[in-house]
């Protein structure tokens, strides 16, 4: 029993000196982050997203800044026959680029890297079906992707702990792809 209430308590200890090694993007820019972005490839180790990840196109977000800080969020994806599609506010939490988002389960949401025209690398750590796991999204500004950004996020999920079978190169999908194509 005592070695069960140690482990529980070195677990607990751990985790939030693991998520303060996650790193966030110096002078983060809401403004300039916002717009149209296609999630194009994600690691995780998160076992519904393990499951499914064979059968997962790729998707969108709509991201909008707000007075506040955080981020609107409007994410368009490919359901079992149809377009979902999911709003959520990114709350801004202590630092720009750092946040939360309760209503999905995201406790903690990073954006790690950034150039604003072409890609970004988002980290998430979140709790779905009682279970914390860590997500790491590479964005597109176009559906094809800048050259720099596979490397760069080849080079970042590892250092989650993230294995290269957590890996998903998101197949391109003409559904789910909202009104607002990408800008010049």
């Amino acid at each position: 029993m005592k070695v069960f209430l140690l482990s529980t308590i070195l677990v607990l200890l751990w985790v939030p000196t693991a998520q303060a090694e996650v790193l966030l993007q110096p002078d983060f820019n809401a403004t300039k982050f916002s717009g149209l972005w296609y999630v194009v490839s994600m690691a995780s180790d998160c076992k519904v997203f393990l499951g499914k990840k064979d059968h997962l196109p790729m998707s969108t977000r709509a991201i909008k800044a707000t007075e506040e800080g955080g981020l609107h969020v409007h994410m368009e994806f490919l359901g079992a026959d149809s377009c979902n599609q999911v709003d959520a506010e990114y709350l801004k939490v202590g630092s720009e680029g750092h946040f939360r988002v309760p209503a999905l389960g995201y406790l903690d949401v990073r954006d790690v890297d950034t150039d604003y025209s072409s890609f970004a690398r988002v980290y998430i750590y979140k709790e779905l079906e009682g279970a914390l796991s860590a997500l790491v999204q590479l964005f597109s500004r176009t559906r094809d992707v800048s050259p720099q950004a596979p490397k760069a996020f080849q080079d970042f999920y590892p250092m989650l702990g993230l294995l290269d079978d957590t890996v998903l190169m998101l197949p391109k999908s003409g559904m789910c792809i909202p009104e607002i194509e990408e800008e010049p």
